[in-house]
């Protein structure tokens, strides 16, 4: 059974209360977030801004989700559009569309792609 759908702003005071921290990780690993509301738009409809980054020794950035610029999804089927959303992860240089459901999932799904890699 699939889970419900959460509230969009579920996690969010956890979600602004991370803003600015950095969390060293083993093996010099280490993330940021950075994340406060604004009023919402056509690019970000759910009004928060945010940048969750994980960076290597090198202080390369590994893993990624923001919504600071656009990037177009995938093409539809022939007849279809395409559709322009600001949400999206970077891994490493690929970036792809992300589907934002609420701060809560946001959070989640990074440390997710973090457990992967660290």
């Amino acid at each position: 059974m699939p889970s419900p759908r959460r509230n969009l702003h579920e996690g969010l005071e956890t979600l602004l209360d991370l803003n600015k921290t950095t969390y060293r990780l083993d093996n010099g690993y280490w993330v940021k977030f950075e994340a406060y509301e604004i009023t919402p738009n056509g690019q970000v409809p759910h009004g928060i801004s945010y940048c969750i980054t994980l960076h290597d020794r090198n202080n390369r950035r590994i893993i990624g989700f923001d919504n600071a610029h656009a990037t177009p999804s995938p093409r539809r089927k022939k007849f279809g559009g395409r559709k322009t959303t600001w949400d999206h992860k970077h891994n490493r240089e690929k970036v792809t569309p992300y589907e934002f459901e609420s701060a809560a999932q946001l959070i989640e799904d990074f440390w997710a792609e973090v457990e992967l890699i660290v």
